[in-house]
């Protein structure tokens, strides 16, 4: 650990004769930054920002210190891919890694397997389908280490598994769950979240529809969506852990769906017809040029809005066998959008701190909290939820 940064004695959130570490890799980026300041606040944390530019990790370090943290502050320069990874993350003894350096769709087990040989809890925020659906080949190593591992601890399938769950005992049978993400144009967006998108733009992947596994494309099949508040927002389907998650979590689901938006039509509609080139074979790697496309994105950052929307809709039958839908919003404002996905990682190294999760295991982010336990953990940002029973006049 290359430096500390001072901050005032509050009490701890556990009796501990140590700060309980929290190495978060990425620290500084989109998510990493937001995590590092929502835990920054609670006492009896020490908080290790970890990334490769040591400078990007000061910067954050200093505002916090500024700002009163009432966790200790630490930084480090720390590349996970590099040869010397295990020496140096040993060297900080974390009782939590939070990794956040995706795109994890080309990542491996490895830096979760390390945490567990250091006998550390790890957590990340994936959202590469493959990745979080198979993460429970750690759960032995997991348990025979008392430690937990958890994969996916983002918007999917963290949160949208957590409303769910939530909702799941309304019905009598859950036949179908479509789910649809649009971040305002405003608010920040990172490399990394963008080169997720792209791999699997114009790509085939499989997902359940009418009881069947049928295979569909990345940033197809247009829909529109319409929200007070946000307004009339384009979608295109993508693919994440929920579709093969969420039908082995609730058996009885026979259509499971997701879709996101981008606010500006000609981003979104440009990545459309980018997802027939892929398609057609016309352009093979469209990640390679996150760079560029995200660079041209930010050009039209003072565009649109700064309001975001994540909603689910769960279709099936309640206990009497009458016909229900409802529908769960969350509308973000003032960009305080990002905060969602870094959310979950938040509520579980909170529980983790306050030795509030038993046991151990390796799993994606699913029946570890509660959609109350997530929503609180949202107080003090401009972010609301609603729940309705939609008829079936009322638009999607």
């Amino acid at each position: 650990m290359e430096s500390a940064l001072p901050s005032p004695a509050r009490p701890p959130v556990q009796r501990a004769a140590r700060p309980f570490r929290i190495v978060v890799l990425g620290g500084y980026g989109l998510f990493g930054a937001r995590i590092v300041r929502a835990l920054a606040g609670d006492g009896g944390l020490e908080l290790v920002i970890a990334g490769r530019d040591a400078a990007k990790a000061r910067g954050l370090g200093e505002e916090l210190a500024r700002s009163g943290a009432r966790a200790a502050i630490a930084i480090t320069a720390l590349d996970i891919d590099a040869a010397d990874v295990g020496d140096r993350l040993a060297a900080l003894a974390p009782a939590l890694v939070v990794h956040t350096a995706g795109p994890f769709q080309r990542r491996d087990y490895a830096v979760a397997r390390l945490a567990l040989a250091l006998g550390a809890h790890y957590i990340d925020l994936a959202d590469g389908r493959d990745f979080v659906a198979g993460f429970g080949v750690l759960d032995a190593e997991a348990r025979a280490a008392a430690r937990w591992a958890v994969s996916g601890a983002s918007s999917v399938p963290g949160l949208s598994g957590a409303v769910v769950a939530a909702l799941a005992g309304r019905f009598g049978r859950l036949d179908a769950l479509e789910t649809a993400i649009s971040p305002g144009n405003r608010t920040p967006r990172g490399l990394a979240t963008t080169r997720a998108i792209l791999g699997y733009v114009g790509r085939p992947y499989a997902r359940l529809a009418q009881g069947r596994w049928r295979r569909v494309h990345g940033w197809q099949s247009l829909r529109r969506l319409h929200a007070p508040g946000v307004g009339t927002r384009w979608l295109a389907r993508c693919e994440v852990p929920d579709l093969a998650l969420l039908p082995a979590r609730h058996p009885t689901l026979r259509d499971c769906d997701f879709r996101a938006g981008l606010e500006l039509r000609r981003m979104h509609f440009g990545l459309w017809l980018a997802s027939w080139a892929v398609r057609a074979g016309i352009l093979r790697d469209l990640a390679r040029h996150a760079p560029s496309l995200l660079s041209l994105s930010e050009r039209w950052l003072a565009a649109g809005s700064d309001a975001g929307i994540m909603q689910l809709d769960l279709r099936g039958v309640d206990p009497a066998g009458a016909p229900l839908h409802l529908r769960w919003r969350l509308v973000a404002a003032n960009g305080d959008g990002p905060q969602v996905p870094a959310t979950a990682a938040v509520v579980l190294a909170r529980k983790l701190a306050r030795g509030e999760l038993h046991g151990g295991g390796a799993r994606a982010c699913l029946d570890l909290f509660t959609l109350d336990e997530f929503v609180d953990a949202l107080d003090g940002y401009a972010i609301g939820t609603t729940l309705e029973q939609p008829t079936s006049s009322q638009p999607r």
